[in-house]
């Protein structure tokens, strides 16, 4: 075996090997120099590092910012102040349409006192132009269907939409309709048989507007705020004579 070679051997083995009892001398002349050797792999390593570190990472971030820190990445201070000045000249006129409008919508607002029901809470308000004059519960349709003979039915539903108030009168008479006697499994009576007339069920007013729908009282006080009627609205006997002594004949009736 080549001399030469066999001593090279021996002194990388002596660096990166302990086992080096047979060749004492190798591991002597090495001892001192481990530590250098050691110390110029970790100094490069850590250069290579450092080279990294700053290509990857600084390198990046440096051109980031000086994108951010760059005047063209913001628009000039006088561009943004005729931008909020453009801004404000469109909020002052959208508030003055607003108001324009909200003055037409008063216009059509009725001045005299009108009901609003609402079928979905089941609860009415009583207003004077933009006023409330009394607020409550009510009663509504049930939207029960009922089937008759010969093809009749009927779902009681209280119509939503506008309405007015097309008569009125104290201690109403209810004129049973057809439906009634279906309801309760009896047979129809002639139009105006004595049957069909039932008193003290209607409360002490009614407002009637048309087709057979009133605003009336009930005998089924506990049931107000529940939608349970054959279509007409139902009040409290407070309530109904409020509504009654503020709505007139032409009064408006808003269904929602």
């Amino acid at each position: 075996m080549d001399k030469s070679i066999s001593q090279g051997q021996s002194w990388w083995s002596g660096i990166f090997s302990s086992n080096t009892a047979n060749e004492s001398t190798a591991t002597e002349n090495t001892t001192a120099i481990k530590p250098l050797v050691f110390g110029i792999l970790l100094f490069a390593l850590a250069l290579i590092n450092t080279l990294v570190f700053v290509g990857v990472y600084l390198a990046p971030y440096k051109s980031i910012q000086q994108m951010a820190f760059n005047s063209s990445a913001f628009a000039p201070i006088d561009s943004l102040a005729a931008d909020s000045t453009t801004i404000n000249k469109y909020r002052l006129k959208a508030v003055n349409e607003m108001d324009k409008t909200s003055k037409k919508l008063a216009t059509f607002a009725p001045n005299k006192p009108y009901i609003i029901i609402n079928t979905t809470t089941n609860t009415f308000k009583l207003c004077k132009g933009d006023e409330v004059i009394r607020t409550g519960n009510c009663s509504t349709g049930s939207y029960v269907k009922l089937k008759g003979k010969a093809n009749q039915e009927w779902i009681f539903k209280t119509p939503k939409g506008y309405h007015t108030i097309k008569g009125r009168t104290t201690d109403p008479v209810w004129k049973k309709p057809d439906w009634a006697f279906v309801e309760e499994g009896m047979p129809v009576p002639s139009a105006n048989h004595s049957s069909r007339y039932e008193y003290g069920v209607l409360g002490d007013y009614a407002l009637y507007m048309g087709e057979g729908y009133m605003i009336h009282g009930t005998l089924y006080q506990r049931l107000l705020g529940l939608p349970v009627t054959h279509g007409c609205i139902r009040l409290g006997d407070d309530d109904l004579e409020a509504v009654f002594k503020n709505l007139g004949v032409n009064s408006k009736v808003f269904i929602i």
